[in-house]
């Protein structure tokens, strides 16, 4: 064999050991790792998958970035009015990505909509009691348009500098201006939405369907301890 020959042969031997050599068939961690920002595992001095370490870009809990311009993706000030009154997905998101400050230029395209899912609301009972229903002038007088207007327009949570934080206070005389913990927000806005004149058009008496609250309340959590308002644990049986 010439000697040329011998060195294709010595090369090819080489090269294969080398390929030999980075696999790591027994888990024993000694196979060459390349560092790769986007191959969905945590490989080098990665820090998380795909991010940290000296050349990836930063894991969400070492910083995030907020250069840029952003935009809403979400209102909810009061929980329920988007999800409950606004029909289909396509408005529900537009309803999403109009801020409050414009909302009085857009009102027009959410309250008849509002409107028209509160009455169905009632129609629903109206047919399954087989008697008229229709929306009743709530607790605070509002008629149906006034009370979907309002939830349209006014989703955020309105601040009281000088007064009581809640979200309605009969004694008080005082609604919607802000949100203590304690407040049962569910509660209320089902009792404007189907308790009537006295908030008990539909609390489950008199043969009426329970519509005025969820059943969810606040337990024995205690809200002038420090956050989390966790309840106490259950005994052991």
């Amino acid at each position: 064999m010439t000697s040329y020959k011998l060195k294709i042969v010595f090369v090819l031997l080489f090269t294969s050991l080398l390929f030999i050599q980075c696999r790591d068939d027994d888990d024993n961690g000694n196979a060459i790792i390349q560092e790769n920002c986007d191959d969905g595992i945590q490989n080098g001095d990665e820090t998380g998958i795909d991010c940290g370490g000296s050349i990836c870009p930063p894991c969400d809990e070492e910083g995030v970035n907020f250069d840029g311009t952003y935009a809403q993706e979400d209102v909810l000030g009061r929980p329920g009015v988007n999800t409950i009154f606004s029909g289909s997905n396509l408005m529900k998101n537009k309803y999403n990505i109009t801020t409050t400050s414009n909302r009085n230029d857009e009102l027009n395209d959410f309250q008849p909509i509002f409107d028209t899912i509160l009455e169905n609301y009632h129609n629903i009972y109206a047919i399954a009691l087989e008697i008229p229903i229709n929306y009743e002038t709530n607790i605070l007088d509002w008629d149906a348009p006034t009370f979907t207007r309002i939830m349209a327009y006014y989703d955020a949570l309105q601040v009281a500098p000088e007064g009581s934080t809640t979200y309605y206070n009969s004694n008080l005389g005082l609604v919607f201006t802000g949100r203590a913990l304690s407040d049962d927000v569910i509660d209320i806005s089902l009792t404007l939405m189907f308790g009537g004149e006295n908030g008990t058009r539909f609390d489950g008496n008199n043969d009426t369907p329970l519509l005025t609250t969820d059943g969810v309340n606040s337990g024995d959590r205690d809200f002038s301890l420090p956050f989390p308002y966790l309840e106490s644990p259950l005994p052991e049986d």
